[in-house]
């Protein structure tokens, strides 16, 4: 079997460290992996199948003789790397949100849209976390009969704002405890025992940055140019994976049964849909694994042709590393 060079851009924080998790995990035909970060991390060493690495500062020539980078770092770092990569010729699968609305860059989700990692001129978009999870869960439906419209209420855990989220969540939880005070320095607010209804930016009226996310990158991936997407994005005390309540409007009549039937056959889904035996997705279930769980799947009392559903899935994994992985897997194949 061939093998390959791979870099990870951006390798000492929580998405590189699971990427390295995940490459191993998944036996990824690995030759070299090279661990690149800021001049700051460089030296540290990180262990992976059980030998230490050196991560080294991430510089233009990092990238010479590398075939796939994986890249789990900040939009600007993002962008200022890119020409180097694709200039070395090897493919850039980038976690960032730097290039997701490009439209000569392929975004894709390997359950959902396989096809268009082919399409690349040397950079493949990874989609946003809370996209990710929700295109997965409803996809399947999609299939049945074209999904018109979408309404989501995503309940974010603390580790989508990076490794300082759940320590912040910690310290505070702990301070309250002893009845002492807490400066946030992750979160605008403090987060225990609190919700923050909003992640990101303003971006389009009233809306921020992470709720236009949906919409913007659903059309892109599921090929749905006209979806309609209203979302409402809250940060919650929750360690790690994403939560998400969605009202799917689909094209045709798609019974409970049948969405059942359809999302339990789904790649990359479970069916957790029990109510009477109080068996539905939940973060701690759903928490350092990569499939994504579906249940509450309900008749929309407001829409002949709408269906409820809930479902959760691991943001760090599935939701960011594991799906570049996949991706990289895509290209090999």
């Amino acid at each position: 079997m061939k093998k390959y060079k791979v870099a990870i851009l951006g390798a000492t924080g929580a998405v590189g460290r699971e990427m390295m998790k995940v490459l191993a995990e998944r036996d990824f035909p690995v030759e070299e992996l090279h661990l690149l970060a800021s001049e700051r991390s460089a030296g540290q060493k990180l262990q992976w199948k059980g030998q230490d690495l050196t991560v080294e500062p991430a510089c233009d020539e990092a990238f010479r003789g590398m075939d796939i980078v994986l890249g789990a770092a900040e939009n600007d770092i993002a962008k200022k790397f890119a020409p180097a990569i694709v200039k070395a010729g090897a493919v850039f699968v980038d976690n960032s949100s730097a290039f997701r609305m490009d439209p000569d860059v392929p975004l894709v989700i390997p359950e959902i849209n396989p096809e268009d990692a082919k399409k690349h001129k040397g950079i493949i978009a990874n989609p946003n976390c809370t996209t990710i999870v929700s295109l997965v869960a409803i996809n399947a439906l999609n299939q049945d009969s074209p999904i018109e419209s979408i309404v989501a209420s995503s309940y974010q855990a603390t580790s989508g704002a990076g490794a300082g989220g759940p320590i912040e969540l910690m310290n505070e939880v702990e301070a309250l405890r002893e009845g002492k005070s807490y400066e946030p320095k992750v979160f605008q607010y403090q987060i225990a025992y609190n919700v923050i209804p909003q992640i990101g930016g303003e971006a389009f009226e009233g809306y921020t940055s992470e709720e236009m996310k949906m919409q913007n990158e659903g059309r892109k991936i599921m090929h749905l140019p006209e979806l309609k997407v209203s979302c409402t994005c809250v940060r919650v005390p929750v360690v790690r994976s994403h939560s998400v309540s969605i009202v799917v409007r689909t094209k045709e009549k798609i019974s409970v049964e049948r969405a059942r039937e359809l999302i339990a056959a789904a790649p990359g889904c479970r069916l957790v849909d029990d109510l009477k035996n109080k068996q539905y997705p939940m973060p701690l279930d759903t928490s350092d694994q990569d499939t994504v769980f579906v249940g509450r799947i309900r008749d929309d009392l407001t829409s002949d042709n709408g269906l409820n559903i809930w479902c959760c899935g691991d943001q760090v994994r599935k939701g960011a590393a594991t799906n570049a992985v996949q991706i990289a897997q895509l290209l090999i194949e």
